[in-house]
């Protein structure tokens, strides 16, 4: 039976529990569902917990082990520390085992969230019985669609199409600047349309209330869809003017 892994957003002693890292993940996996990009499915979870004695009512966000029998796994930073060869860049390794294309696909959907954190940790690399080797389906993108905006000003300095600085593991510390070097036109994905809005925060809008100080949950699905719609006009942009150009 497959493990199943639950996660909180925010917590610390002075504050409880807050923010919306729980909610971002399964914004994040229905993204990845419209867009036919292998993931690891989220759900959240309503759900009281206790913290050193403390009790919470709260949100979780919950998800099954992508793991099949008889296969392990391994972060990517660790695969390729043990198995690059003298001078061999990351990416350029990836290219080597045939992950290309989905090193491509996860620069695409970090820049449309605006993921902060794919760290080497946060790519996994699985080994089944026989030794087929692979990279896992995309797991934990909770630190997104501005995790750290906590109250109405912060979210109206942002602007949706900014750059961000990330933990990448692979490529730049630049979202855009991995979007523009990296990513090719033809990923062999569906089409974002404005359509998906009510289907990426259907029923979301309570679990959102009170995540940013001042902001209704509504308020702020609106803002977290015109983000992500915006994001992917601006890659639809570089796309179709011939920006997009694969440099390995």
């Amino acid at each position: 039976m497959a493990a199943t892994y639950y996660k909180l957003s925010c917590y610390d002693e002075a504050n409880g529990v807050y923010g919306h890292e729980c909610v971002n993940e399964l914004i994040a996996s229905r993204l990845m569902n419209a867009l036919c990009i292998e993931h690891a499915p989220y759900r959240l979870v309503h759900a009281r917990i206790t913290i050193d004695g403390q009790p919470f009512e709260t949100w979780l966000s919950e998800s099954d082990s992508f793991r099949k029998q008889g296969q392990s796994k391994m972060a990517l930073a660790r695969f390729y520390g043990l198995n690059r060869l003298p001078g061999e860049g990351r990416l350029e390794f990836c290219q080597r085992f045939g992950w290309g294309a989905e090193v491509q696909k996860t620069m695409l959907v970090d820049y449309l969230i605006a993921n902060r954190d794919r760290h080497g940790a946060n790519l996994e690399v699985l080994k089944d019985r026989s030794g087929s080797i692979r990279l896992a389906p995309l797991f934990d993108s909770g630190l997104s669609l501005r995790f750290s905006t906590f109250n109405s000003s912060q979210l109206a300095d942002v602007k949706p199409t900014g750059d961000v600085v990330a933990n990448n593991f692979l490529g730049t510390r630049s979202l855009e600047q991995n979007l523009l070097r990296f990513v090719p036109p033809g990923l062999g994905i569906a089409r974002l349309t404005e359509a998906h809005e009510r289907a990426f925060f259907q029923g979301l809008e309570t679990a959102l209330d009170g995540a940013i100080q001042g902001v209704s949950g509504r308020e702020f699905a609106r803002f977290l869809w015109r983000m992500i719609w915006e994001r992917w006009c601006r890659y639809e942009d570089f796309r179709d003017s011939g920006r997009l150009q694969a440099q390995g």
